[in-house]
């Protein structure tokens, strides 16, 4: 099997890295080819290196695999989530108070889905399986938060998501995607973020994801 993994930043999978001593790039793995690609972080980056990359290289699946944002506190920090659909949720345009997305323009959609079914889905069935959206920029006010949780009913915030799904759909690539809560969205406050924790968590999950296929 062939399998591409992308990342927003290094220190993501570094666990993963270590304990499977693979770099960057492609790297062997029993039987199976794993390519890792560090995107950069946003959606732009990531649209503009998986185009690239996915462009000259073909896989049986991808994982997209990052820290994340929860809405509901009731989701403790470090649980991974398998992402089923994500959107674009700052795509669109303000019409007043109101904002109309790119779907409701007619330009095109907003919303961007994971595959039905991967050649992983078995190793990830254990997981919350939850709606994202993808922004450019963090919430931290409470006010945009509350209006995005009524518009969008999201789970998740991350800067990737959406881009990965995308990419991924344009190529006819099954794919997954895994987000570990780092943080709340929330107004702003790094003391209450554990990223150590969800890096831990989510690179245990990629882990067992390597297991399962070995």
């Amino acid at each position: 099997m062939r399998i591409l993994l992308s990342f927003a930043t290094e220190p993501e999978v570094d666990v993963l890295r270590s304990a499977m001593r693979l770099e960057m790039g492609w790297n062997s793995f029993k039987e199976h080819q794993i390519f890792l690609l560090c995107t950069g972080v946003g959606m732009t980056a990531t649209a503009l290196s998986l185009g690239a990359h996915l462009a000259l290289n073909q896989y049986d699946v991808a994982i997209n695999a990052g820290i994340a944002g929860a809405f509901d506190k009731r989701d403790e920090l470090g649980k991974v989530f398998l992402i089923s659909s994500d959107c674009f949720s700052e795509l669109g345009a303000e019409d007043r108070a109101e904002f109309i997305d790119i779907s409701q323009l007619g330009f095109g959609n907003a919303y961007e889905a994971a595959s039905a079914q991967s050649p992983l889905s078995a190793a990830v069935s254990h997981l919350d399986v939850v709606p994202a959206i993808t922004v450019n920029t963090v919430h931290g006010n409470e006010a945009s938060i509350a209006r995005i949780i009524s518009r969008c009913s999201p789970r998740s915030e991350s800067m990737e998501g959406a881009a990965f799904f995308m990419a991924c759909r344009t190529f006819n690539l099954p794919c997954i995607q895994l987000r570990s809560v780092s943080n709340y969205v929330e107004p702003r406050d790094r003391e209450a973020w554990d990223i150590p924790l969800a890096i831990k968590n989510l690179n245990q999950e990629l882990l067992n994801i390597f297991q399962y296929i070995s």
